[in-house]
């Protein structure tokens, strides 16, 4: 089945980096995209998506390397709704 996910604003580049890490990353194991979509913003919202030292933080055991132009900004976490609130499932959920 297709479906998008979208931002309906303007966010951060590397706010969209951490949900669509975490996104995926629960994916594998949720059988529903709205699912995964949720659990993504609920790790966000907790603040276990982090970056720091260059790296991205997130649910998962190790950090991921940031694009260089992503790396030089200094650490953050993404529990505000800026970084996560936008973006929506289009299409079916499945």
């Amino acid at each position: 089945m297709k479906s998008a996910l979208a931002s309906l604003w303007y966010v951060s580049d590397i706010g969209t980096v951490g949900l669509m890490s975490e996104f995926y990353r629960h994916l594998r194991s949720a059988p529903i995209k709205a699912e995964a979509l949720r659990q993504a913003q609920l790790a966000m919202i907790a603040g276990r998506v982090r970056t720091e030292g260059g790296q991205l933080f997130g649910t998962g055991e190790r950090g991921v390397p940031l694009p260089p132009q992503l790396a030089k900004l200094p650490s953050e976490t993404f529990s505000h709704p800026y970084y996560w609130a936008s973006f929506t499932l289009i299409g079916t959920p499945w």
